[in-house]
């Protein structure tokens, strides 16, 4: 029987899928679920936008982690001309003055600037060695004066009392590329999950028109007994005639069914971007093995692999940082910088080269805050509302979890166990059809009696189909919440991570 079931299916499926138009196909596609799935994957756009998106936040991870690194670079002043009035105070006169300038300036600023970090903690302050050398030109009526001036100096700048914004900026970097990562691999089982549910839809057609075909068999052999029963007694006609309207009713379901099926064919087909003249031949192998689910393991899974509760936790995260940040707005904080080092100011070039003087700066600058009508503090707390916001969405979000994963393994072990006892009912009903069959034949059983073996015979083959889809649909909806395969024993996460 199972071979026939097979035989049947590959058989039907050919003839209908090449002749649906009439027209040969340009290309006839074997299609099982697995890959259905990977052709999806392979021609998905928003795959393919995500894919994209993970390349773009790793960039930027780069960049941020760069920033943890030493920085070289150079201003330039080349030149720098100003030819302008303007008032100054005159301490002897006591009043201000118009005064000209006339100056012309070349500077070059080097500087090498380093983040502070202890013990692998970037502390948010800087440490720079740096150049400063410039040549001054000042004319003044018919008196000319030149400058040079050159420093080498060791500058230390520290943030008191602020948030850390460098390593938030590099925290929040880590956390996009994690939640882009998160969000390809929860895109593809999606996607896996809805090409799967259309294939065993499909399936399910394509089985359905093997059912039907053997009840338009065997009622047609019934028919062709009915009618030779009928020559031989007039009075059985009635059996010719019901035999027959029998046989059109179940071409007009065989009917219906394969409409369905044409319009599935070619939806699944917009759905993997095939052409539309190509041809799909569905091939699935129905296997039950019975599987044993730990609930409380499945609830794990579904806790620490199922990305969305991890995206949720990585928002909560990041609204975190928002609150760290928004405690720095308009708050007190210091700015310490100091700085050591060597200059020489001349009117000679050669000169700014020797014996230097010892040069250096200490500054402290405070911002305190006195009022500002409560600004700063409805900031912070709409940001600790915020992450309330997020830990009160992740507690929901588990328990729906929850319930979700618990109901769909009450479903599986319903369907599966369903589908297991009718799997041997199969194979009896159609040898108990057969023999009526051939009862009816030879006149030891009635019209009305072999079409109900044969229409109970109908029924069991459709609730087989059914059990079997169910339990199908219910292993592929598991999965999909807890992101194990309970098939194959493999994480989601490990299958579908992109790589580094």
């Amino acid at each position: 029987m199972k071979n026939l079931i097979k035989v049947s299916i590959f058989t039907i499926t050919v003839l209908m899928v090449l002749n649906i138009k009439g027209t040969p196909a340009l290309e006839v596609t074997r299609l099982t679920v697995d890959n259905a799935v990977d052709i999806a994957m392979k021609r998905s756009y928003r795959i393919k936008q995500i894919e994209l998106g993970i390349a773009r936040t790793r960039y930027w991870l780069k960049a941020e982690r760069a920033g943890l690194k030493s920085k070289v670079f150079m201003n330039l002043r080349a030149p720098e001309f100003n030819a302008v009035s303007d008032y100054k105070w005159n301490s002897t006169l006591q009043i201000d003055e118009i005064i000209r300038q006339n100056t012309r300036r070349w500077q070059m600023d080097i500087s090498v600037r380093q983040p502070v970090i202890l013990l692998g903690y970037p502390t948010n302050g800087y440490l720079s060695l740096n150049n400063k050398i410039y040549r001054y030109y000042q004319k003044e009526d018919i008196e000319e004066d030149v400058d040079y001036y050159n420093r080498f100096f060791i500058k230390f700048e520290q943030p008191i009392l602020r948030p850390n914004e460098l390593k938030n900026d590099i925290e929040n970097a880590e956390l996009s590329v994690e939640r882009e990562e998160l969000d390809y691999i929860r895109d593809i089982v999606n996607l896996s999950n809805s090409i799967s549910f259309d294939f065993y839809n499909l399936f399910g057609l394509v089985y359905r028109n093997t059912i039907y075909s053997h009840y338009v068999e065997d009622l047609e052999n019934i028919l062709k007994i009915a009618q030779t029963v009928a020559l031989e007694d007039t009075t059985r006609k009635i059996e010719e005639i019901q035999a027959n309207l029998e046989l059109t009713n179940a071409r007009e379901m065989q009917l219906k069914n394969f409409n369905r099926l044409r319009q599935r064919m070619q939806n699944m087909k917009l759905r993997l971007r095939m052409d539309v003249q190509d041809s799909i031949l569905v091939k699935h192998d129905i296997v039950l093995n019975p599987i044993e689910i730990d609930a409380n393991q499945a609830l794990q899974y579904g806790y620490t692999m199922r990305p969305h509760l991890r995206l949720q936790y990585i928002e909560k995260r990041r609204r975190e940082i928002r609150l760290n940040n928004a405690k720095g707005w308009d708050a007190f904080h210091l700015n310490l910088e100091m700085t050591l080092g060597l200059e020489k100011n001349e009117d000679r070039y050669q000169a700014i080269w020797e014996e230097y003087d010892n040069s250096y700066s200490v500054s402290i600058n405070a911002y305190i805050p006195i009022w500002d009508w409560g600004r700063r503090k409805a900031w912070v707390g709409a940001e600790k509302v915020n992450v309330k916001r997020a830990d009160l969405n992740i507690e929901e979000n588990r328990n729906s979890l929850k319930s979700s994963i618990v109901n769909t393994i009450t479903n599986l072990k319903d369907y599966q166990q369903r589908a297991l006892n009718l799997k041997e009912s199969v194979t009896m009903a159609q040898e108990i059809c057969d023999m009526s069959i051939q009862q009816y034949k030879e006149n030891r059983i009635s019209l009305q009696g072999v079409l109900q073996v044969i229409n109970r015979q109908r029924n069991t083959g459709i609730n087989f189909l059914d059990a079997y889809l169910g339990y199908r649909r219910s292993l592929q909806q598991l999965k999909s919440l807890t992101y194990y395969d309970y098939e194959t024993g493999e994480s989601l996460l490990d299958r579908y991570r992109p790589e580094s």
